[in-house]
């Protein structure tokens, strides 16, 4: 039963982490008016995103607890499909806790030099087995040498997520690529495409919205957080760039972002 106090500890830490992202620091009246539309929004979405694995933890347990003769290989199976939605609640509550940090204390981010050669090649490197096995071609054309004053985590984490996305939702034998194709004296301006299933035009303003759904094409039934696109957005906006994307005319997603070489 060591398993089962596993797992209720988790449904526990996950209620823990609701909490601590639904309270909020004292702001101005102003700013708490500004926010208050969006912020009931958001609570309303996160209650949402974390109720679904939740009630998938419960019912699995709740299916173990009923059939105390159930084969072992049945309720081995019972345990790892529950497992699988914890990992998928840890990942929820992370990226929550990203995306509140960014936006609430920005200033708690180190900066420092990044050579962008040397990150992508870590996130290439990290996504290595799915990539071979997903038939993947990689290229990136970025130079040795390409530094910029940032935060490395935040940094590796738009590339990171970028990547994770083609390999989760455009479909294997594909090509996925990525470059700085400008670099002026205060910012780096990159592209990173893949060449496969593109996004319905009238949703490609959306999806970097918190939570989003798109019903068709790039779908999020593989499961993830939600939240990769809007935490690629944040961390852009935190190296005081912009972000932007399009459907390629021969199939993929396009981004076209930019990054503040120096810190102000």
């Amino acid at each position: 039963m060591v398993w089962l106090y596993i797992l209720l500890g988790i449904l526990a830490l996950a209620a823990i982490g609701y909490m601590a992202w639904r309270s909020h620091k004292t702001v101005s009246e102003a700013e708490a008016r500004q926010k208050s539309k969006l912020k009931k929004q958001m609570t309303s979405n996160i209650a949402h995103e974390l109720r679904t694995p939740v009630t998938s933890i419960r019912g699995y347990l709740e299916t173990l607890i009923a059939c105390p003769d159930m084969k072992p290989e049945k309720k081995q199976e019972f345990i790892e499909k529950a497992y699988n939605q914890t990992l998928r609640l840890s990942e929820l509550i992370t990226d929550m806790a990203l995306i509140s940090k960014m936006e609430e204390k920005s200033s708690k981010f180190q900066k420092e030099d990044i050579d962008l050669f040397d990150v992508s090649n870590e996130v290439f490197e990290e996504f290595g087995e799915r990539i071979v096995a997903q038939r993947v071609k990689v290229e990136n054309l970025l130079e040795p040498g390409t530094v910029l004053t940032g935060n490395k985590t935040l940094v590796y984490t738009i590339l990171r997520n970028l990547v994770e996305n083609s390999l989760k939702y455009a479909g294997d034998d594909i090509t996925i690529h990525l470059e700085c194709y400008s670099s002026i004296e205060k910012f780096c301006y990159l592209t990173y495409y893949d060449t496969g299933a593109g996004v319905p035009q009238e949703h490609l303003d959306e999806i970097f919205e918190r939570f989003y759904r798109i019903e068709e094409g790039r779908t999020r039934d593989v499961g993830g957080s939600g939240l990769g696109l809007s935490i690629v957005k944040n961390a852009v906006k935190f190296h005081g760039g912009d972000i932007r994307v399009i459907n390629r005319q021969w199939g993929g997603l396009q981004f076209f972002f930019s990054l503040r070489r120096h810190a102000d």
